[in-house]
């Protein structure tokens, strides 16, 4: 063979297989369905995490740099105030902390303690612009930044030029099989209308400071006998308390009737105003 032509043609494949080689972090053009976008309305999602979640791989304590992380259970309508940055094309296509695919065009977003599938709503306090994201990845691993954006959210709220932006987070709920919903302050102010289709008694059988005991207990009781649970929410002398309420009654006497049962420890009659 003619050693020129050699040459030329060893020359020909490594140009070819040099062009076709990918290094770790290319971009990639992967086929993703559309993006699914999130409302800011909170009956929407769960407002606890569910239960498997709390013992998750992505909720256990981890270093990052030689600084500890410590995932935490947050409750909806928690607020946080920082930072945000986003991260593209360099990061397309690579896995999340909690296995998904990064996709940059996807409502999303990295936190470094959140639950996975929280789902946060973010405010640009520059511009007053709002978006809705998802956590599903960990980061961003800066101390001056609390959240990491897609580029599609980071683009909703103008802040993909800056690249970082401070904004308000606020915790609305939860994404997850079934809903765990607690009324808004907007619709406690109505329970007592509909509670009147059914008589004005009720029966508290627990009261909590925090929401999430309040909705074990709920669920727990829905519907027992035929009867309702509702959740109240309530300012007292002792601060803000969830008091759990079991409903349906026709009148004082069956509540009284029902309470004399001795089902409910401590329980006792309350009326709706």
């Amino acid at each position: 063979m003619n050693k020129s032509f050699l040459f030329f043609f060893i020359g020909f494949s490594l140009f070819f297989t040099a062009c076709s080689t990918r290094g770790p972090g290319t971009y990639r053009s992967y086929n993703y369905s559309p993006s699914k976008t999130y409302t800011d309305d909170r009956s929407a999602y769960r407002s606890t995490p569910q239960k498997k979640k709390y013992s998750h791989a992505t909720m256990r304590p981890y270093v990052v740099h030689g600084k500890k992380y410590y995932p935490q259970i947050v409750s909806v309508g928690d607020t946080f105030r920082g930072y945000a940055s986003w991260y593209g094309p360099s990061f397309h296509g690579k896995l999340t902390s909690n296995g998904e695919k990064y996709n940059m065009w996807a409502m999303t977003a990295a936190h470094k303690t959140l639950p996975m599938n929280t789902i946060v709503k973010v405010t640009n306090r520059r511009n007053g612009k709002s978006t809705v994201v998802r956590i599903n990845d960990r980061g961003p691993f800066v101390s001056t930044r609390i959240i990491d954006l897609s580029k599609a959210a980071a683009s909703k709220i103008d802040m993909i030029g800056t690249g970082t932006a401070p904004v308000t987070l606020e915790v609305l709920g939860f994404e997850g099989k079934g809903k765990r919903n607690i009324p808004t302050k907007k619709e406690l102010k109505k329970l007592p209308q509909k509670m009147s289709l059914a008589g004005k008694y009720a029966i508290q059988i627990g009261s909590f400071s925090h929401i999430t005991g309040a909705i074990a207990t709920q669920e727990k009781y829905d519907n027992t006998d035929g009867y309702k649970t509702i959740i109240k929410d309530m300012q007292t002398v002792n601060g803000r308390m969830f008091k759990v309420w079991l409903t349906g009654f026709k009148g004082e006497q069956e509540a009284r009737d029902y309470k004399a049962h001795g089902k409910f420890k401590n329980a006792f009659i309350v009326r709706e105003d």
